[in-house]
């Protein structure tokens, strides 16, 4: 891995190792390219197969070319790693088919795509993401490689190539730019380390700086005035100082290339200086000229002090910048000295050169306008899954389809029923339709009685409850099994995340809990357990509303004879003309009741039907085609329809003019059924039997109208649950999804951590060595040991460090063997040649013995010279090291 620098020179990386030298020779450059980013091959027609097969009504076999091409496309792409110009049309093709895709499907469709960095410290460790943007981003930034490469490899020694150059230097500074500015804010997560706004913004400069100063070189090469090569000189220093301290922000540009913009920004402050100078010698402003050459000078030893880690191209360039200009320095001061004798200025006098920018960040339109160039006759070629109905649509279609329903069901359905339903609790109120019925048919059973019982027997009344109930517990069982497996996924995750954090420690796991790394995941775990505690509040209502009626139901449910037991039968009475007359009005109520009830019903059905065929689709795709059209680079978004739903509602602004119709005749009606009533009751007194008669009627008239209302209760009760069914179960998914992933984030996290653990432990420690009595300082010993002698004031010397120490033993350890000096009578001062050699010294003559290290307590040497003789049946002393144990470190 080496870092190819200009003027040819490859310097091995020593932070980071991820630049790749191209495999082809490399001329002298003074010009960096962008090193590529690398892919793993990945199937992402795969992925949108199964999206659509899971989120649409289309079949993918339907596009199986276009799936084939979007493969292929990839494939080309992640392939162009070698600077040629047939690279440019593979990328922008496959970038132009991805802002396509964006459109048509959600960033993240279901493919990791792993990209290497191409800056920074973990270049051998890809980044995945599921997100088209992702991708995008990573081709946009190998496009801009690209043309950085291109600038790199064209030759740059005739004004053509300059100029051929500095374009291909422009165009990756404004695809660096368009990615900045308009790609990375759409990711919805975190830019990678080489791609954060302080690296691009570095980059960006960088080429620009590098194609100003082709067209400086150009200039220079047409002989432009110095003035005018000045300026352009000094606007290549801005870029390149720019770029080199947002390059010191950035966590993934190395030091070489922020050495080399160093550099080149105080060669071309130098140069700038130097044509500058040039210029005030023509006009004659010798002092100027002086001052400016000097601040040349300054500006041209700064920059070689990057000398270390520039190319040999940059060094030759700066080198012979210094040495003209120190001839001319020479003989502008002897010049002005002897002859001319202007004042030299201070820098600070001296006017600033203007700067003229002569580059642009300009991306190819391919990259910024790139879908419109995609059609029949378009330069980038079909767009792909053109007949899909972009994702967005759908999304608008269940928005619609949401709003519809709710207006149907909630408010036009809801409150017509929610009318009827007011309207029988008045006739229950006022004991009708029994007591009209006991009163005209004394004896038997009312013909509505017995139609309603035939009606009940027909549909198996209570045991259609029963089968009910125990469909809706089914489906309630499983929805309520697969939410408790996503609650037990997420609460294992949240143990295991608990269980890191105290064995690592809050300062080394450092991600995020649980909570807060799915807001939106515990946010619906917390809704759906909200519905199961409502929905358990419906059922437990409904159960108590059979159990009252339970009796009832059985005498519905039974033969006539038991209805006729269950009713008891009053005596044939004359009914007056004036009660039969208040009889006659009352029914007359009650039938247009009747009427009432019925209309509704097919009102409700009619709004059902209306519903089912309100297709939406059609405007959709309309609205769809005509915001493409117009706005060709804007996603779809489903807010964009808002105008659309509210006209398509307003199909249903007659249905609300009908239910404040209703409203009005249900009121007036109301009031007439409590008028009839009441004059009706109050010409007519019955005896006990025909009361009785009346109470029976009316329990049997509310048993049946409680039977359809529990029917219908159970009807809603199961669309709940079927409806329920698809929340938990994309919860569930969901939170595997998520669980799948933070245990993922969680191993590489444990690795980290062990790794940083395991780094920290190789501190380096000293050993623990036994102080010798007789020194003041420790003693120095060599890799192998010996005793030699020396004398007694040796000056300490420091011990060298051990690294790994190892712990300690369970039993004693011996100790590390000590050099033991023997005792020797200290030389004469004064006579340094002595045969012992210098103090402090081993010689030969003086022998090798191991023994006692130990002096006596005052410190003062023992008697005696030469190697002591070896005691081998003494038992060893502390201090000392018995041969026979081996050696052993603690």
């Amino acid at each position: 891995n080496v870092i190819p620098l200009p003027g040819g020179v490859e310097l091995p990386v020593k932070t980071n190792g991820i630049f790749q030298t191209p495999p082809r020779a490399t001329m002298a450059s003074n010009i960096l390219q962008l090193p590529f980013r690398r892919s793993h091959t990945v199937s992402l027609s795969e992925a949108i197969t199964q999206y659509i097969s899971s989120k649409y009504d289309q079949r993918p076999d339907m596009f199986a070319e276009d799936l084939m091409i979007i493969d292929r496309l990839r494939s080309e792409a992640v392939n162009v790693q070698e600077p040629h110009f047939s690279g440019v049309s593979r990328l922008v093709t496959y970038a132009a088919q991805l802002k396509w895709l964006s459109g048509k499907f959600p960033i993240d469709v279901g493919v990791e795509f792993s990209w290497y960095p191409a800056f920074g410290f973990n270049a051998s460790r890809p980044v995945s993401q599921n997100n088209l943007r992702f991708e995008l981003a990573n081709v946009l930034f190998n496009l801009a490689a690209l043309y950085s490469q291109l600038a790199y490899a064209t030759n740059r020694t005739t004004a053509d190539g300059l100029k051929q150059a500095c374009n291909y230097l422009c165009s990756a500074a404004g695809v660096l730019s368009h990615l900045r500015t308009d790609i990375i804010p759409e990711l919805r997560t975190s830019p990678p380390e080489d791609m954060d706004d302080m690296t691009l913004q570095s980059l960006e400069l960088l080429l620009l700086g590098q194609g100003q100063e082709c067209f400086w070189q150009k200039a220079v090469k047409d002989r432009l005035k110095d003035v005018s090569i000045a300026k352009l000189a000094a606007k290549v220093s801005d870029f390149y100082g720019d770029a080199g301290d947002l390059a010191v922000k950035s966590n993934a540009i190395s030091t070489d290339w922020i050495h080399h913009m160093t550099a080149k920004h105080h060669h071309f402050a130098a140069a700038a200086q130097f044509r500058q100078a040039l210029d005030c010698l023509e006009k004659r402003k010798y002092g100027e000229e002086v001052a400016r050459l000097r601040d040349c000078l300054i500006c041209v030893g700064e920059g070689l002090k990057e000398q270390r880690w520039i190319n040999r191209t940059v060094l030759g360039d700066l080198t012979g910048l210094r040495s003209r200009v120190a001839e001319d320095l020479k003989r502008a001061e002897k010049d002005n000295d002897v002859i001319y004798i202007n004042p030299v200025p201070p820098k600070s006098e001296l006017k600033t050169i203007e700067r003229a920018s002569m580059v642009l960040a300009k991306a190819p339109s391919q990259v910024t306008d790139a879908i419109s160039m995609l059609g029949d006759n378009g330069p980038l070629g079909q767009p792909l899954f053109s007949k899909l109905v972009p994702y967005a649509v759908h999304i608008a279609a269940s928005i619609y389809t949401d709003r519809r329903d709710r207006l149907v069901n909630d408010t036009l359905i809801g409150e017509l029923e929610s009318m009827t339903d007011k309207l029988r609790d008045l006739l229950s109120s006022l004991n009708l339709p029994g007591s009209l019925q006991a009163l005209e048919k004394p004896l038997g059973l009312p013909p509505t009685l017995v139609s309603h019982a035939e009606e009940m027997r027909q549909q198996d009344g209570l045991n259609r409850l029963h089968r009910s109930i125990e469909d809706t517990a089914r489906v309630k069982g499983n929805d309520l099994a697969v939410y408790n497996e996503g609650v037990e996924l997420l609460s294992a995750e949240k143990a295991e995340d608990l269980a890191a954090r105290r064995k690592y420690g809050t300062d080394r796991w450092t991600r995020g809990t649980s909570e807060s790394a799915a807001p939106k995941l515990y946010k619906s775990l917390t809704e759906i357990d909200g519905y199961f505690t409502s929905a358990q509040g419906s059922d437990d209502l409904v159960q108590r509303k059979l159990e009252d009626s339970r009796s009832v139901f059985i005498v519905l449910t039974g033969t006539n004879r038991d209805l006729e037991s269950f009713v008891p039968s009053s005596r044939r009475v004359v009914i007056p003309p004036e009660v039969e007359r208040e009889a006659n009005r009352l029914r007359g109520c009650l039938s247009e009741v009747t009427r009432m009830e019925n209309r509704r019903r097919r009102r409700i059905q009619a709004l059902k039907d209306k519903a089912r065929t309100d297709d939406i689709h059609p405007a959709l795709l309309t609205q769809t085609a005509r915001l493409e059209r117009e706005f060709p680079m804007q996603p779809i978004q489903a807010s964009q329809f808002e105008d659309l739903f509210e006209d398509q509602l307003k199909l249903y602004d007659s249905d609300r003019e009908m239910l404040a119709q209703e409203r009005r005749e249900q009121d007036h009606l109301s009031d007439q059924v409590r008028e009839a009533n009441q004059a009706f009751t109050g010409s007519h007194k019955g005896d006990a039997s025909t009361k009785e008669r009346e109470a029976a009627l009316q329990d049997l008239e509310n048993g049946y109208l409680k039977y359809k209302e529990i029917i219908s209760n159970l009807d809603v009760g199961r669309k709940f649950y079927n409806d329920l069914a698809k929340i938990v179960a994309r919860f569930r998914d969901d939170a595997k999804a998520f669980v799948h992933q933070r245990r993922m984030e969680a191993s590489q996290l444990e690795i980290d951590v062990s790794n940083a653990t395991a780094m920290a432990s190789l501190h380096i420690s000293k050993p623990h060595l036994l102080q010798q009595p007789q020194e003041s300082g420790r003693i120095h010993h060599p890799p192998s040991a010996y005793s030699a002698a020396q004398p007694a004031q040796a000056p300490p010397q420091p011990s060298p460090p051990v690294h790994n120490v190892r712990p300690a033993e369970t039993s004693p350890p011996l100790t590390a063997p000590q050099p033991v000096r023997a005792p020797v009578a200290p030389p004469p001062v004064s006579t340094p040649s002595m045969p012992g050699g210098m103090p402090g010294m081993w010689t030969p003559e003086m022998g090798i013995r191991f023994g006692s290290a130990a002096a006596p307590p005052n410190g003062t040497p023992s008697t005696g010279a030469g190697p002591a003789p070896s005691q081998p049946t003494r038992a060893p002393q502390p201090g000392s090291w018995d041969p026979s144990k081996g050696l052993r470190f603690s």
